[in-house]
């Protein structure tokens, strides 16, 4: 900023100069020019060294305030870490002075926090706090926040709350309270508590969030069995109900709801488990169809033995009996032939259907063998992945492959019985073919030999 100042009062002594010399006529009048101008320097010169000096001079008492500052600071730093210091020995003094005072009330003091911790943990879980919220406030700050020694009052609060969490914890106890539903919405019920292993609502067995203080049905209910014991207590007035509690108070029943379902068991199977339902559908609908259709060419046949002589074409008995009454005049051995050839014109219609499910009924355990494969090959490729630190990524798999045995071996026992129950119908009926056949051709040659 200086030289700046500088150059520009060089400039304007410059223009000041040139124009004095433009306007002197002569040397005279130029000396008096340069004598005039020689004494403005020197007083612009003396204004400025003034200015500078006065500068200097504030910028001296800002320095002396500066350091008068630093100073004063530093002894009130020095004060300060002395009174520290004071206070810090103070402290011990008042501390052990505290112990010394309290003796063995010091003992009880971390008893108590102990034991009112002990008490928060049981009782801000414990389903008795639906019934009787808010009992776990003063053991928190008894446990955590309490810095002193605890008084009459907190010590009755603490043996209080123990007393009333082992008196309620063999009682049965009927209340209202609001129950959020898995919706979203709550409504205002009335619940039983089985001392402290259970709770029992209009939707079944009940939970208790202990971090946001709610009552809501489980996310799936246990078996149904379970669930008829808990509305029969629900619905009870008095009088002993059978009731299965659990005793781990929600533990096992939070289990129950990982537990698959059969709905859940039969779609592990996958495809495979798909196919072989289809299989055990198709083939008892067909074993139904063969059951009725070969009751009925039964029923028609017991009716054509009562009356032999009049054949009818609806049923294979009546139709076997014309064959005979067109050929009476041929001999055994060509009627013979033409009787059996009209049996074998009948067995397709009577068996017709019965191999296939005898196919369907070999094929399912093979399909669950194959099911069983791609399991374990699906298994393996996951621990090739993601190696078997984690079971759950296994489970899908390993479920696939049992799920699919399973279904092979429940789809070929029915179609077992099946096929044996229709064989043996079919069985009947050509026996009671085969034993007419054999009856007419015998009686037959019986009239030709006479």
């Amino acid at each position: 900023m200086k030289t700046i100042y500088k150059s520009v009062l060089a400039a304007a002594s410059v223009a000041l100069f040139a124009s004095s010399v433009h306007a002197a006529t002569s040397l005279e009048d130029l000396l008096q020019e340069v004598k005039k101008n020689r004494v403005s320097e020197a007083r612009i010169n003396k204004d400025r060294e003034a200015e500078f000096q006065s500068a200097r001079a504030d910028k001296q008492a800002l320095l002396r305030k500066a350091q008068a500052s630093l100073k004063a600071e530093q002894t009130r730093g020095d004060n300060l870490a002395k009174k520290y210091s004071d206070n810090e020995v103070a402290l011990a003094e008042k501390e052990q002075e505290l112990n010394q005072a309290t003796g063995t009330l010091g003992e009880m003091f971390g008893v108590v926090r102990q034991a009112s911790s002990e008490a928060f943990g049981q009782i801000s879980t414990s389903i008795v706090s639906a019934e009787f919220p808010g009992r776990g406030e003063f053991l928190k700050n008894m446990s955590e926040e309490s810095k002193g020694l605890p008084n009459i009052q907190e010590l009755e609060d603490l043996w209080f709350a123990l007393q009333t969490e082992m008196t309620e914890s063999g009682q049965v106890s009927r209340f209202q309270t609001e129950v959020i539903s898995l919706d979203g919405g709550s409504t205002t019920q009335e619940v039983v508590r089985v001392g402290t292993f259970n709770l029992v609502g209009e939707q079944g067995y009940l939970v208790y969030d202990d971090e946001n203080e709610i009552v809501q049905p489980l996310g799936r209910q246990p078996d149904g069995y379970l669930v008829d014991s808990a509305e029969e207590l629900l619905s009870a007035k008095s009088g002993l109900v059978p009731f299965y509690a659990d005793p781990s108070s929600g533990g096992i029943l939070g289990l129950l709801k990982e537990k698959a379902t059969m709905t859940e068991r039969y779609h592990a199977g996958g495809v495979v488990g798909y196919v072989i339902t289809a299989m055990l559908a198709l083939g008892l609908l067909i074993g139904l169809y063969k059951i009725v259709t070969l009751t009925v060419i039964s029923g028609k046949m017991r009716s054509q033995l009562n009356n032999t002589g009049n054949p009818s074409s609806g049923n294979p008995l009546g139709r076997i009996l014309q064959v005979y009454k067109d050929n009476k005049t041929a001999d055994a051995e060509n009627l013979e032939l033409k009787l059996d050839e009209a049996i074998l014109k009948e067995l397709p219609s009577i068996e017709s259907g019965i191999n296939i499910i005898k196919i369907f009924a070999a094929i399912a355990p093979l399909l669950g063998l194959l099911g069983t494969v791609l399991g374990m090959i699906a298994t393996f490729q996951q621990i090739t992945l993601f190696g078997t630190g984690g079971p759950r990524l296994m489970a899908g798999s390993i479920s696939m492959a049992l799920v699919t045995t399973a279904q092979g071996i429940i789809a070929a026992l029915p179609l077992i019985l099946m096929h044996s129950i229709v064989a043996g119908r079919s069985k009947s009926i050509v026996h009671i073919l085969d034993e007419q056949t054999a009856g007419i051709i015998a009686a037959h040659a019986e009239s030709e030999k006479a």
